[in-house]
């Protein structure tokens, strides 16, 4: 395949790559090659957190492990799709599980949430690597069933463990893209976010009326006041967290009382 030419996944062929340890028989004998899968996908990750996911090409990997794109093809026929589902059940699968032993379920929970924000501190190219259906790769399995286990003992449903799973992982990747646009304006802008309420202050002043907007003028200026900025990524998360662990403590209430 030339390697300009754009590549269809096959739904087969990348499953097949992602248990590939699972799949293929141990060496024996004969030398290991210098290029494999895992070399590839990890060049490709390690591209992805210093330069983001758009520096991820064919090309590019092909460059970082010293070998032709076509080469880097002949392990990843799928090209850059089927690659980022690679590079996503790796980080997936070599990511931290802690023990549960003695926690509650919030505290469970929260160490999910934890977990997952800082799988997204760490590799913020995650927030765009989003694929229309998951890879079910070894790291997509043991994630999925690890973080269901943190639900475990609540009376719930198993359509509801889901659910909830969902909402919190949804939470949290929502709180990961604010705190990464955050993290991008101040040197899109050359100006941090204090340096710029300041500048505009004046502007703000003469064009918004207290009379008008009473409370916009007043919570604005008390929540700028504490946050330090219009926005703060680990208020909103301590916060959002809260709530969120706060509503699913209800549901837990009401199926213990069912």
């Amino acid at each position: 395949m030339p390697p300009n030419k754009p590549a269809t996944p096959d739904p087969a062929r990348t499953l097949s790559l992602l248990w590939r340890h699972s799949l293929e028989p141990s060496r024996t004998r004969g030398p290991r090659p210098s290029l494999t899968v895992d070399r590839v996908v990890e060049a490709a990750i390690t591209l992805a957190d210093e330069q983001g996911l758009d520096a991820v090409t064919v090309r590019s990997v092909a460059q970082a492990v010293g070998a032709s794109p076509m080469s880097v093809y002949t392990y990843v026929p799928g090209g850059k799709t089927e690659l980022i589902e690679l590079m996503l059940d790796a980080v997936y699968l070599r990511a931290d599980r802690p023990a549960w032993d003695g926690l509650g379920w919030r505290e469970r929970v929260l160490s999910v949430a934890n977990q997952n924000r800082a799988l997204h501190a760490a590799h913020p190219w995650l927030i765009h690597a989003s694929t229309s259906r998951p890879p079910l790769g070894p790291g997509v399995i043991t994630k999925y069933e690890y973080e269901l286990s943190a639900f475990d003992g609540l009376g719930l449903s198993d359509v509801e463990v889901d659910a909830a799973l969902t909402f919190v992982l949804g939470f949290v990747q929502a709180n990961a893209r604010s705190a990464a646009e955050a993290a991008a304006l101040p040197e899109a802008t050359a100006m941090t976010d204090a340096a710029w309420w300041e500048a505009q202050a004046e502007l703000i002043g003469r064009v918004v009326d207290p009379t008008k907007f009473p409370r916009a003028t007043r919570i604005g200026e008390a929540a700028g006041a504490a946050q330090g900025g219009a926005y703060q990524a680990d208020a909103a998360y301590r916060f959002g967290m809260d709530r969120v662990l706060d509503g699913l403590g209800q549901l837990v209430e009401r199926r213990k009382e069912a």
